[in-house]
């Protein structure tokens, strides 16, 4: 999966918007004004960060040490760092819509019931 792809994937999303708030690097997706994905733009292999249940966390950077790891910057109990370009592309879609799944959860009523009506 590419930029192009991951984009398109997240921007198919109900309710979500991109936004460039870290500078012209780090493309960052949100739902409902949360944010859920980061994209690296200049990143070689490609990277994102996505939010994830800690103990999913823990498992999945055992089971592909070389590809997922504690996101840089964010919180690493709650982040993690997928090299996109060396992961199953069904394994990224899954860990995105978690993440997606993970912050819509954590809205508040008003905004869940916001987001449904869009």
């Amino acid at each position: 999966m590419n930029i192009d792809a991951f984009r398109n994937y997240c921007l198919a999303k109900q309710g979500v918007t991109e936004e460039l708030p870290f500078g012209p690097d780090a493309l960052v997706f949100k739902v409902m004004g949360k944010m859920f994905a980061l994209a690296a733009l200049e990143s070689v292999p490609f990277k994102v960060s996505l939010k994830c249940d800690p103990e999913r966390a823990i498992v999945l950077r055992e089971e592909y040490p070389d590809q997922i790891e504690g996101a840089y910057h964010m919180n690493k109990k709650h982040w993690n760092s997928l090299q996109v370009e060396h992961l199953p592309p069904q394994l990224v879609r899954e860990l995105t819509d978690h993440s997606y799944t993970l912050v819509v959860s954590g809205l508040t009523r008003k905004l869940q019931q916001e987001l449904q009506n869009l």
